[in-house]
Protein backbone atom coordinates (compact mmCIF):
# COMPACT_ATOMS: atom_id res chain seq x y z
CA UNK A 1 0.00 0.00 0.00
CA UNK A 2 3.12 2.34 0.84
CA UNK A 3 3.64 2.22 -2.55
CA UNK A 4 0.67 3.19 -4.03
CA UNK A 5 0.76 6.22 -1.84
CA UNK A 6 4.28 7.21 -3.55
CA UNK A 7 2.29 6.85 -7.06
CA UNK A 8 -0.33 9.68 -5.82
CA UNK A 9 1.98 11.63 -4.51
CA UNK A 10 3.91 11.38 -8.49
CA UNK A 11 0.90 11.99 -9.93
CA UNK A 12 0.05 15.07 -7.79
CA UNK A 13 3.29 16.55 -7.85
CA UNK A 14 2.75 16.23 -12.10
CA UNK A 15 -0.59 18.12 -11.34
CA UNK A 16 0.81 20.75 -9.19
CA UNK A 17 3.42 21.55 -11.90
CA UNK A 18 0.64 21.55 -14.68
CA UNK A 19 -1.35 24.20 -12.81
CA UNK A 20 2.10 26.33 -12.09
CA UNK A 21 2.64 26.30 -15.99
CA UNK A 22 -0.94 27.67 -16.25
CA UNK A 23 -1.06 30.30 -13.65
CA UNK A 24 1.99 31.44 -14.64
CA UNK A 25 1.08 31.47 -18.24
CA UNK A 26 -2.23 32.99 -17.52
CA UNK A 27 -1.15 35.99 -14.63
CA UNK A 28 2.19 36.79 -15.93
CA UNK A 29 2.77 38.14 -19.66
CA UNK A 30 5.82 40.87 -19.52
CA UNK A 31 5.50 43.81 -21.11
CA UNK A 32 6.72 43.25 -24.53
CA UNK A 33 4.39 40.28 -25.25
CA UNK A 34 1.59 42.05 -23.24
CA UNK A 35 1.39 44.99 -25.97
CA UNK A 36 0.67 42.15 -28.45
CA UNK A 37 -0.28 39.45 -26.78
CA UNK A 38 -2.32 38.24 -30.06
CA UNK A 39 0.71 38.31 -32.17
CA UNK A 40 3.59 37.12 -29.94
CA UNK A 41 2.05 34.63 -28.36
CA UNK A 42 -1.07 33.55 -29.94
CA UNK A 43 -0.42 30.14 -28.52
CA UNK A 44 -1.09 31.55 -24.54
CA UNK A 45 -4.31 30.60 -23.82
CA UNK A 46 -4.21 26.98 -25.44
CA UNK A 47 -1.07 26.57 -23.56
CA UNK A 48 -3.32 27.48 -20.57
CA UNK A 49 -6.37 25.31 -21.45
CA UNK A 50 -3.72 22.21 -22.46
CA UNK A 51 -1.90 22.15 -19.03
CA UNK A 52 -5.16 22.85 -17.30
CA UNK A 53 -6.64 19.47 -18.57
CA UNK A 54 -4.41 17.82 -16.46
CA UNK A 55 -7.10 18.55 -13.48
CA UNK A 56 -9.13 15.24 -14.98
CA UNK A 57 -6.49 12.85 -13.48
CA UNK A 58 -7.73 14.15 -10.18
CA UNK A 59 -9.21 10.41 -9.30
CA UNK A 60 -5.73 8.64 -9.20
CA UNK A 61 -4.41 10.92 -6.65
CA UNK A 62 -6.74 10.35 -4.43
CA UNK A 63 -7.05 6.27 -5.18
CA UNK A 64 -4.34 4.94 -6.91
CA UNK A 65 -5.43 1.72 -6.36
CA UNK A 66 -9.33 2.15 -7.84
CA UNK A 67 -8.73 0.51 -11.59
CA UNK A 68 -11.04 3.05 -13.32
CA UNK A 69 -8.48 5.63 -12.39
CA UNK A 70 -5.55 3.90 -13.37
CA UNK A 71 -7.01 3.45 -16.79
CA UNK A 72 -7.43 6.65 -17.02
CA UNK A 73 -4.33 7.64 -16.10
CA UNK A 74 -2.60 5.10 -18.36
CA UNK A 75 -4.74 6.09 -21.15
CA UNK A 76 -4.18 9.72 -20.32
CA UNK A 77 -0.96 10.96 -21.95
CA UNK A 78 -0.80 8.71 -25.41
CA UNK A 79 -4.54 9.93 -26.00
CA UNK A 80 -3.74 13.50 -25.31
CA UNK A 81 -0.42 14.56 -25.60
CA UNK A 82 0.45 14.11 -29.62
CA UNK A 83 -2.74 16.02 -29.86
CA UNK A 84 -1.94 18.82 -27.90
CA UNK A 85 2.07 19.32 -29.61
CA UNK A 86 -0.08 19.35 -32.79
CA UNK A 87 -2.70 21.65 -31.52
CA UNK A 88 0.24 24.00 -30.20
CA UNK A 89 1.96 24.17 -33.43
CA UNK A 90 -0.64 24.71 -35.43
CA UNK A 91 -2.11 27.78 -33.48
CA UNK A 92 1.11 29.35 -32.66
CA UNK A 93 2.66 29.02 -36.45
CA UNK A 94 -0.42 29.19 -38.23
CA UNK A 95 -2.05 32.12 -36.31
CA UNK A 96 1.48 33.84 -37.18
CA UNK A 97 1.43 33.07 -41.38
CA UNK A 98 -2.44 33.76 -41.04
CA UNK A 99 -3.44 30.26 -42.57
CA UNK A 100 -6.89 29.35 -41.34
CA UNK A 101 -7.20 26.31 -42.24
CA UNK A 102 -5.48 25.02 -38.99
CA UNK A 103 -8.57 25.59 -37.05
CA UNK A 104 -10.89 23.49 -39.19
CA UNK A 105 -8.17 20.06 -39.20
CA UNK A 106 -7.56 20.86 -35.42
CA UNK A 107 -11.62 20.65 -34.14
CA UNK A 108 -11.38 17.97 -36.33
CA UNK A 109 -8.53 16.30 -33.94
CA UNK A 110 -10.26 17.82 -30.93
CA UNK A 111 -13.38 15.74 -31.59
CA UNK A 112 -11.50 12.77 -32.14
CA UNK A 113 -9.61 13.06 -28.25
CA UNK A 114 -12.94 14.13 -26.48
CA UNK A 115 -15.19 11.58 -28.05
CA UNK A 116 -12.52 8.94 -26.67
CA UNK A 117 -11.59 10.19 -23.60
CA UNK A 118 -14.95 11.11 -22.57
CA UNK A 119 -15.61 7.52 -21.76
CA UNK A 120 -12.43 6.89 -19.07
CA UNK A 121 -13.12 10.20 -17.35
CA UNK A 122 -16.59 9.71 -16.50
CA UNK A 123 -15.81 6.03 -15.79
CA UNK A 124 -13.17 7.58 -12.97
CA UNK A 125 -15.20 10.74 -12.15
CA UNK A 126 -18.63 9.00 -11.39
CA UNK A 127 -19.22 7.74 -7.78
CA UNK A 128 -19.66 4.47 -9.66
CA UNK A 129 -18.09 2.57 -12.16
CA UNK A 130 -20.18 1.30 -15.45
CA UNK A 131 -17.57 0.05 -17.27
CA UNK A 132 -16.98 -3.98 -17.17
CA UNK A 133 -13.90 -5.74 -18.09
CA UNK A 134 -14.32 -6.47 -21.09
CA UNK A 135 -15.56 -2.62 -22.26
CA UNK A 136 -12.19 -1.63 -20.30
CA UNK A 137 -10.49 -3.66 -22.62
CA UNK A 138 -12.56 -2.62 -25.73
CA UNK A 139 -11.41 0.87 -24.54
CA UNK A 140 -7.81 0.08 -24.36
CA UNK A 141 -7.59 -0.98 -28.18
CA UNK A 142 -9.79 2.31 -28.95
CA UNK A 143 -7.48 4.84 -27.45
CA UNK A 144 -4.29 3.18 -28.85
CA UNK A 145 -5.99 3.43 -32.30
CA UNK A 146 -6.99 7.20 -31.41
CA UNK A 147 -3.31 7.74 -30.08
CA UNK A 148 -1.72 6.98 -33.51
CA UNK A 149 -4.09 8.77 -35.34
CA UNK A 150 -2.98 11.84 -32.74
CA UNK A 151 0.56 10.54 -33.90
CA UNK A 152 -0.38 11.48 -37.35
CA UNK A 153 -1.87 14.66 -36.59
CA UNK A 154 0.83 15.63 -34.76
CA UNK A 155 3.38 14.68 -37.70
CA UNK A 156 1.54 16.25 -40.32
CA UNK A 157 1.50 19.59 -38.21
CA UNK A 158 5.57 19.59 -38.03
CA UNK A 159 5.72 18.75 -41.21
CA UNK A 160 3.69 21.64 -41.96
CA UNK A 161 5.89 24.48 -39.56
CA UNK A 162 8.82 22.83 -40.88
CA UNK A 163 7.51 23.65 -44.44
CA UNK A 164 7.11 27.50 -42.87
CA UNK A 165 10.73 27.49 -41.53
CA UNK A 166 12.21 26.13 -44.76
CA UNK A 167 10.43 29.27 -46.63
CA UNK A 168 11.13 31.90 -43.76
CA UNK A 169 14.69 33.02 -45.17
CA UNK A 170 15.63 35.77 -43.02
CA UNK A 171 15.80 38.01 -45.71
CA UNK A 172 12.33 37.21 -46.64
CA UNK A 173 10.36 39.73 -44.57
CA UNK A 174 10.04 42.89 -43.95
CA UNK A 175 8.61 42.89 -40.98
CA UNK A 176 11.62 40.60 -38.56
CA UNK A 177 7.95 39.19 -36.26
CA UNK A 178 6.34 38.23 -39.46
CA UNK A 179 7.77 34.62 -38.88
CA UNK A 180 10.04 34.25 -35.88
CA UNK A 181 11.95 30.85 -36.95
CA UNK A 182 13.82 30.35 -34.06
CA UNK A 183 10.97 30.00 -32.09
CA UNK A 184 9.78 27.92 -34.29
CA UNK A 185 12.88 25.62 -34.71
CA UNK A 186 12.72 25.19 -30.90
CA UNK A 187 9.27 24.69 -30.47
CA UNK A 188 9.08 22.21 -33.87
CA UNK A 189 11.05 19.02 -32.09
CA UNK A 190 9.13 19.25 -28.67
CA UNK A 191 6.18 16.55 -30.01
CA UNK A 192 10.12 14.27 -30.08
CA UNK A 193 11.12 14.52 -26.28
CA UNK A 194 9.07 12.79 -24.45
CA UNK A 195 8.32 10.18 -27.22
CA UNK A 196 9.79 7.05 -25.66
CA UNK A 197 8.74 7.84 -22.30
CA UNK A 198 4.83 8.29 -23.07
CA UNK A 199 4.34 4.45 -24.10
CA UNK A 200 6.07 2.08 -21.63
CA UNK A 201 3.31 2.91 -18.91
CA UNK A 202 0.67 1.86 -21.09
CA UNK A 203 2.36 -0.64 -22.92
CA UNK A 204 3.09 -2.43 -19.94
CA UNK A 205 0.50 -1.42 -17.24
CA UNK A 206 3.05 -0.37 -15.23
CA UNK A 207 2.37 2.23 -12.19
CA UNK A 208 6.06 2.25 -11.39
CA UNK A 209 6.82 3.42 -14.80
CA UNK A 210 3.90 5.99 -14.31
CA UNK A 211 5.22 7.14 -11.49
CA UNK A 212 8.91 7.94 -13.31
CA UNK A 213 6.86 9.17 -15.98
CA UNK A 214 5.47 11.88 -13.71
CA UNK A 215 8.61 13.01 -11.66
CA UNK A 216 10.19 13.63 -15.53
CA UNK A 217 7.27 15.39 -16.62
CA UNK A 218 7.07 17.79 -13.99
CA UNK A 219 10.70 18.46 -14.48
CA UNK A 220 9.69 18.81 -18.16
CA UNK A 221 7.02 20.93 -17.52
CA UNK A 222 9.32 23.30 -15.20
CA UNK A 223 12.10 23.66 -18.19
CA UNK A 224 9.48 24.24 -21.03
CA UNK A 225 8.33 27.33 -18.83
CA UNK A 226 11.46 28.50 -18.31
CA UNK A 227 11.85 28.20 -22.32
CA UNK A 228 8.87 29.81 -23.12
CA UNK A 229 8.55 33.15 -21.08
CA UNK A 230 11.65 35.33 -21.81
CA UNK A 231 10.19 36.21 -25.64
CA UNK A 232 11.36 39.17 -25.36
CA UNK A 233 15.02 37.93 -24.77
CA UNK A 234 15.59 36.29 -27.65
CA UNK A 235 18.01 37.55 -30.58
CA UNK A 236 16.43 39.30 -33.60
CA UNK A 237 16.37 37.34 -36.71
CA UNK A 238 20.26 38.20 -39.04
CA UNK A 239 19.68 38.01 -42.20
CA UNK A 240 21.98 35.72 -44.10
CA UNK A 241 22.51 36.40 -47.79
CA UNK A 242 21.45 34.01 -50.18
CA UNK A 243 24.03 31.54 -51.34
CA UNK A 244 23.30 32.05 -54.67
CA UNK A 245 23.68 35.88 -54.39
CA UNK A 246 26.62 35.52 -52.40
CA UNK A 247 28.15 34.06 -55.79
CA UNK A 248 26.87 36.67 -57.63
CA UNK A 249 27.96 39.09 -55.56
CA UNK A 250 31.68 38.09 -56.67
CA UNK A 251 30.80 38.60 -59.96
CA UNK A 252 31.68 41.82 -61.77
CA UNK A 253 30.16 41.30 -64.92
CA UNK A 254 28.37 44.41 -66.99
CA UNK A 255 25.77 42.21 -68.38
CA UNK A 256 24.82 41.59 -64.45
CA UNK A 257 25.39 45.30 -63.19
CA UNK A 258 22.79 45.62 -66.22
CA UNK A 259 20.33 43.47 -65.41
CA UNK A 260 20.83 44.66 -61.71
CA UNK A 261 19.62 48.03 -62.96
CA UNK A 262 16.76 47.11 -64.55
CA UNK A 263 15.49 44.64 -62.11
CA UNK A 264 15.93 48.02 -59.65
CA UNK A 265 14.04 50.02 -61.42
CA UNK A 266 11.24 46.96 -61.33
CA UNK A 267 11.41 46.91 -57.67
CA UNK A 268 11.01 50.53 -57.45
CA UNK A 269 8.10 50.81 -60.12
CA UNK A 270 6.21 48.56 -57.55
CA UNK A 271 7.04 49.28 -54.07
CA UNK A 272 7.24 53.06 -54.34
CA UNK A 273 5.11 53.75 -57.20
CA UNK A 274 2.50 51.19 -56.17
CA UNK A 275 3.25 51.30 -52.46
CA UNK A 276 3.70 48.16 -51.83
CA UNK A 277 5.60 48.81 -48.98
CA UNK A 278 2.31 49.53 -47.48
CA UNK A 279 1.59 46.32 -47.11
CA UNK A 280 2.94 44.76 -43.56
CA UNK A 281 3.72 41.64 -44.68
CA UNK A 282 5.57 42.07 -48.11
CA UNK A 283 7.84 39.88 -48.31
CA UNK A 284 10.72 39.74 -51.12
CA UNK A 285 9.06 36.45 -53.00
CA UNK A 286 5.89 39.03 -53.33
CA UNK A 287 8.38 41.22 -55.25
CA UNK A 288 10.25 38.43 -57.00
CA UNK A 289 6.64 37.41 -58.36
CA UNK A 290 5.81 40.62 -59.64
CA UNK A 291 9.31 41.36 -61.38
CA UNK A 292 9.47 37.75 -62.91
CA UNK A 293 12.89 37.76 -62.57
CA UNK A 294 14.66 34.90 -60.19
CA UNK A 295 15.18 35.35 -56.40
CA UNK A 296 19.04 35.37 -57.06
CA UNK A 297 18.83 38.90 -58.94
CA UNK A 298 16.31 40.60 -56.67
CA UNK A 299 17.96 39.39 -53.42
CA UNK A 300 21.35 40.36 -55.29
CA UNK A 301 19.16 43.85 -56.53
CA UNK A 302 18.69 44.72 -52.83
CA UNK A 303 22.32 43.94 -51.54
CA UNK A 304 23.49 46.57 -54.17
CA UNK A 305 21.37 49.12 -55.06
CA UNK A 306 19.10 49.54 -51.76
CA UNK A 307 21.03 47.90 -49.07
CA UNK A 308 18.56 45.49 -47.72
CA UNK A 309 15.11 44.61 -48.24
CA UNK A 310 14.04 45.41 -44.63
CA UNK A 311 16.24 48.71 -44.36
CA UNK A 312 14.56 49.32 -47.90
CA UNK A 313 11.02 49.36 -47.41
CA UNK A 314 11.06 49.98 -43.70
CA UNK A 315 12.89 53.56 -45.17
CA UNK A 316 9.67 54.25 -47.01
CA UNK A 317 7.37 53.48 -44.10
CA UNK A 318 8.89 55.62 -42.08
CA UNK A 319 8.97 58.54 -44.29
CA UNK A 320 4.90 57.92 -45.43
CA UNK A 321 4.79 57.54 -41.16
CA UNK A 322 5.71 61.38 -41.23
CA UNK A 323 3.70 62.24 -43.79
CA UNK A 324 0.85 60.90 -42.75
CA UNK A 325 0.98 62.09 -39.02
CA UNK A 326 0.96 65.41 -40.50
CA UNK A 327 -2.16 64.73 -42.81
CA UNK A 328 -3.53 63.27 -39.78
CA UNK A 329 -3.33 64.91 -36.51
CA UNK A 330 -5.89 63.58 -34.81
CA UNK A 331 -4.78 60.18 -35.70
CA UNK A 332 -3.53 57.85 -32.62
CA UNK A 333 0.18 56.70 -33.17
CA UNK A 334 -0.93 52.77 -33.50
CA UNK A 335 -3.43 54.01 -36.15
CA UNK A 336 -0.93 56.09 -38.24
CA UNK A 337 1.78 52.96 -37.64
CA UNK A 338 -0.30 50.55 -39.11
CA UNK A 339 -1.51 53.05 -41.77
CA UNK A 340 2.22 53.08 -42.87
CA UNK A 341 2.64 48.89 -43.28
CA UNK A 342 4.19 48.39 -39.54
CA UNK A 343 2.24 45.72 -37.69
CA UNK A 344 2.12 48.11 -35.01
CA UNK A 345 3.44 51.04 -33.38
CA UNK A 346 6.48 49.21 -31.24
CA UNK A 347 7.67 47.81 -34.64
CA UNK A 348 7.74 51.62 -36.10
CA UNK A 349 9.45 52.03 -33.01
CA UNK A 350 11.98 49.73 -33.47
CA UNK A 351 12.59 49.82 -36.99
CA UNK A 352 12.78 54.14 -36.74
CA UNK A 353 15.66 52.99 -33.56
CA UNK A 354 17.71 50.73 -35.75
CA UNK A 355 17.81 52.92 -39.04
CA UNK A 356 18.83 56.12 -36.85
CA UNK A 357 22.09 54.50 -36.15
Amino acid sequence: MNEYYYFGLAAMLYITTCWCFAAVRWFHTCRVPKERQRYTWPDRKLQVLCFSMATILLPYVFDPTNEAAWMLMKSYFPATYYFYCGLLLLCYAGTVKQWNRWKTVSWSAAAIVIATMLIPVLNAWLPFEFMSEKGLQFWHYAITVESLIMLVFCTLSMWQVWRWIKESRDANYSNRDDFPVRYASIILFYPLILTPLLWPAYIFDSRIGMAHLHVLLAIFNIVLLITVMPAWRRKAIIAEPDSEAVRFTAQQDASVEEQLDQVALEIKAYVEEQQAYLDSHLRIDDIVEHCQHGRTYVSLAFQRRFGSFASYINGLRLKYYEQYVAEHPNETKESAALSSGFASYNAYYRAKKRLSK
